[in-house]
């Protein structure tokens, strides 16, 4: 299955704007800062960057998983699926937390 591009459709004027650059990469696309992955979109899901403090509160919400495409989870990471992000309000929610995330390992 390809990758969703209406959902990458939506997230990339929001991270453009921020000065993102997008990769094709993984089967999916993913949205770098500095070069340093923040989001992308994998099959239909979103996926995220949050850090490990917000990660273990975040696996408890709704239409939310670990982010696990190789067998190896990757701690501080979660996949959205499509119920999850269906309005933009929620995609703004979850790539702002993504983007504060990724802004701080700059620092």
């Amino acid at each position: 299955m390809p990758f969703d591009e209406s959902l990458a459709a939506r997230v990339r004027p929001l991270l453009r704007r921020r000065g993102f650059a997008e990769k094709r990469m993984f089967g999916g696309v993913g949205f770098l800062l500095h070069g340093k992955m923040c989001a992308g979109v994998w099959k239909d899901s979103l996926i995220l960057r949050i850090g490990p403090d917000a990660y273990e509160h975040a696996l408890t919400r709704p239409f939310v998983r670990v982010f696990d495409v190789t067998g190896r989870p990757m701690t501080g990471w979660v996949m959205v699926d499509p119920g999850g992000v269906r309005d933009d309000a929620a995609l703004v929610l979850w790539l702002e937390q993504a983007v504060a995330f990724v802004r701080g390992l700059s620092k």
